[in-house]
């Protein structure tokens, strides 16, 4: 892994994503569901939960820069932009820095919608097992 490597993926996502998430957190913040409510908020119309917006970016992570074994250990994520049911975000990392004496890497991390708007930009500090990279074959 070399300063500037990059990876990504994207996700197109649905009401089912939020149907999910709010089973799995308790999040039933009418902004995720009433769509009368949305529309007249600030945001115009449903919103996505963050934190499925920003899980793309654990996918990432974890499959495939750094890779398997990669745990994050800090974040400074920046929320620019809602993500609405049936957005294609693409979420990207890259990476910034690694430390040569720990599986250390500092990451630039950016997620855009279907139209170039960035809707989430930061950094993100990741550990890597060396055992499961090893076991994965990407040291």
């Amino acid at each position: 892994m070399q300063v500037g490597d990059t990876a990504r993926r994207t996700r197109t996502i649905t009401a089912r994503d939020i149907e999910l998430f709010t089973q799995l957190t308790g999040d039933r913040n009418p902004l995720h569901y009433d769509p009368d409510l949305a529309r007249r908020s600030h945001f115009g119309a449903i919103v996505v939960q963050g934190g499925i917006t920003s899980g793309l970016l654990n996918a990432v992570v974890a499959e495939d820069l750094p890779g398997p074994g990669s745990v994050f250990l800090h974040v400074n994520w920046n929320f620019r932009a809602p993500v609405h049911p049936g957005d294609d975000i693409t979420a990207q990392v890259t990476v910034t820095a690694t430390r040569t004496d720990k599986p250390v890497t500092t990451l630039a991390t950016t997620i855009v919608n279907q139209n170039g708007i960035i809707v989430l930009d930061g950094t993100a500090v990741v550990w890597r097992d060396p055992q499961v990279a090893n076991l994965h074959g990407k040291p």
